[in-house]
């Protein structure tokens, strides 16, 4: 029979070996001036996001990029498709939008704009979020067959410039689907959010499993797990970010409470089952019930995270580049939250429970003994 528990100082060093890289460039990322660690996106640190639609088809986002760097800016591109269009999805350093007035452009140019204006008001409108939000979206009227495409695209500052340099390179935009700065003031509170999220739901998970087993020792394991898949992912990020430019952006926050959630869901099927074996097989030693638990639920954990795994590889490999971080970290923590239910938590549990045993019974020793009369 494999016995788990017996080897699990192996798998806490596996575990080691894989959380403290990870874990090195998660601090490196508040170490000013370091320039590692974790990149995030614009949601977290404020900046522009421009959506724009070629006349001429969408552009490879690496060449945009290239246009972005010619310009002295730094960003992000991606190509999104809306309907039958494709579009291609600019994010940048904040560089200010103002309104502008509707104008006809000459083919292969830039519109010209009232002084002092830069950017037009929309067909359709995105609100601002907050006062911290400044949006505004510019979308083409419907077509006229005998007049040209009416576009509006800002003409003064950064963006101005960048619109120029676009327009040049790749032709004529015909559409400005989506314009729109994040200030520093709602950045701030994203990043706030994003930890009380994980923060609460780590906690209520672990409150939910001390009530549902009657042990808090069940339930701290199930949190250090939890710790433990949090870090991986992360990690990783961080890593990635420092060597390939990785970001962590919004969907990163979905995914990680997916992958609390579903880290959990293994751990509680392994602790169900030690509580029906602890009253099966009792005056067994607690290691032994352990790892006959973890061996019948071996291969239900294995093969329910490998059905999820191969999903999430086809949508990865398949999928757009938009989703490709998202699908990235739900890939990471489906994989260390199968692991770590199976060789952390039930583990941790055991060597928790063999203390207790052993202090109870240094104390029996250490008591006083008295002799009957």
């Amino acid at each position: 029979m494999l016995d788990i528990i017996g080897r699990r100082r192996w798998f806490y060093l596996i575990s080691a070996v894989v959380t403290i890289p990870g874990l090195i460039f998660i601090l490196l990322t508040f170490v000013p001036g370091s320039g590692m660690g974790l990149r995030f996106s614009i949601a977290y640190t404020g900046g522009t996001i421009w959506e724009v639609h070629f006349a001429d088809g969408a552009p490879a986002p690496a060449d945009v990029l290239v246009v972005l760097e010619e310009q002295g800016l730094e960003g992000e591109v991606n190509r999104t498709s809306f309907g039958d269009r494709d579009y291609i999805l600019i994010r940048t350093e904040a560089l200010g939008l103002r309104e502008a007035i509707e104008v006809e452009p000459a083919a292969g140019a830039v519109a010209s704009a009232a002084p002092g204006s830069s950017a037009a008001p929309a067909a359709s409108t995105t609100p601002a979020a907050s006062p911290a939000v400044a949006a505004v979206a510019a979308a083409s009227p419907a077509p006229d067959p005998s007049a040209a495409p009416v576009t509006e695209l800002p003409t003064e500052g950064q963006i101005g410039a960048l619109a120029t340099a676009l327009v040049e390179r790749f032709g004529p935009i015909d559409e400005v689907r989506q314009q729109t700065t994040v200030g520093p003031v709602v950045s701030g509170e994203l990043i706030q959010q994003t930890f009380l999220l994980i923060l609460m739901g780590a906690l209520v998970i672990m409150l939910w499993i001390t009530f549902r087993f009657g042990d808090f020792r069940m339930g701290i394991t199930a949190l250090g797990a939890l710790l433990h898949d949090v870090i991986v992912v992360v990690g990783i990020f961080a890593i990635l970010g420092t060597f390939l430019g990785l970001q962590v952006d919004a969907l990163f926050v979905t995914a990680m409470l997916t992958v609390i959630g579903f880290s959990v869901h293994d751990t509680i099927v392994v602790f169900d089952r030690i509580r029906e074996n602890r009253v099966r097989h009792a005056g067994e030693p607690f290691d032994a019930i352990v790892n006959h638990s973890i061996l019948q639920t071996l291969g239900r954990s294995i093969n329910t995270s490998m059905t999820v795994v191969l999903t999430l590889t086809a949508l990865f490999l398949l999928g757009g580049e938009a989703i490709h971080a998202f699908v990235l970290a739900l890939l990471i923590g489906i994989v260390s939250g199968t692991y770590s239910s199976i060789f952390n938590a039930s583990p941790i549990l055991v060597d928790w429970h063999l203390r207790d045993e052993r202090r109870r019974a240094r104390e029996l020793a250490a008591a006083p003994r008295t002799r009957p009369a």
